[in-house]
């Protein structure tokens, strides 16, 4: 059930995502022509220019941005010690393991690369804290090594601390993220804990400001306590109204129509 679900999860968001619709418009357009309607024709290519406007001018992808990386509140970590935290949890998404990392030997990192820095930085920080870092691949068929290997390699290349390391390989999705990772959360915070009726401590939850909102409520609905440390912001306070950018653009959508869908999910089947 699982697999199917991040199946459909991955066809919806293909289907929704507004560039593609660009192609579907252009070649019903093309059909209209070869039956000679060209009214029909001229409809469905000013569909596909306004697509192209749509996509491109930033505030419509901004404005739904901004609202995901403003639904959860950044936590003043410097007004709290080491002994407020279980542990450090890094969820998977930045790292490009697979074939490249294979053929290459050397691991690339995404535009989500604050995730990764800001894990190393904490782990310098608080070296005697336990951290998991979950992923495998987010990709329909993987190959090669997963996101957490990939991460395993790259702690050990900045000569950070590894006694504390734990990681999650199997995971595809951020449900599978918390569920995978919640026997390893459970047995870590019951070893920091000294008495039976001491409430575990939350640990720290780091990932991008946009996917926090999704990430905290499935762990709330899991029974585990996180603190969020939101990274990878794409927005500022202001949206520019003035900028036109397809590349942008592009990027903007599928981020806000991957979550979005993902939150839609996730609610429906009752995951959140």
């Amino acid at each position: 059930m699982d697999t199917l679900f991040f199946v459909f999860s991955k066809l919806v968001q293909f289907c929704i995502e507004p560039l593609n619709w660009v192609i579907v418009f252009v070649v019903l357009s093309l059909l209209f022509l070869g039956l000679r309607k060209p009214h029909l024709c001229k409809r469905f290519l000013l569909f596909a220019l306004a697509d192209l406007l749509l996509v491109g001018w930033l505030p419509t992808s901004e404005v739904f941005l901004r609202a995901l990386e403003d639904s959860v509140s950044k936590v003043q970590l410097a007004q709290m010690s080491e002994e407020n935290f279980g542990g450090i949890i890094i969820l998977g998404g930045a790292i490009e393991g697979g074939e490249i990392a294979v053929d290459r030997g050397e691991i690339s990192i995404y535009s989500s690369a604050e995730r990764v820095t800001k894990a190393f930085e904490l782990i310098r920080k608080y070296p005697d804290l336990p951290f998991i870092f979950s992923g495998y691949s987010g990709r329909l068929s993987p190959k090669g090594i997963s996101e957490a290997d990939a991460f395993k390699q790259l702690v050990t290349e900045q000569g950070l601390p590894d006694k504390n390391a734990h990681y999650e390989n199997q995971s595809r999705n951020t449900f599978e993220n918390v569920i995978l990772m919640k026997p390893m959360i459970l047995e870590l915070g019951s070893k920091g804990v000294k008495e039976a009726d001491t409430p575990p401590k939350p640990w720290l939850l780091i990932t991008s400001a946009l996917h926090m909102y999704r990430s905290v409520k499935i762990f709330q609905k899991q029974g585990i306590e996180v603190i969020p440390v939101p990274v990878d912001y794409q927005t500022s306070k202001q949206l520019r109204w003035g900028k036109f950018d397809l590349e942008d653009g592009v990027q903007n959508w599928n981020k806000v129509m991957h979550e979005g869908v993902g939150l839609l999910a996730y609610w429906i089947t009752g995951k959140i």
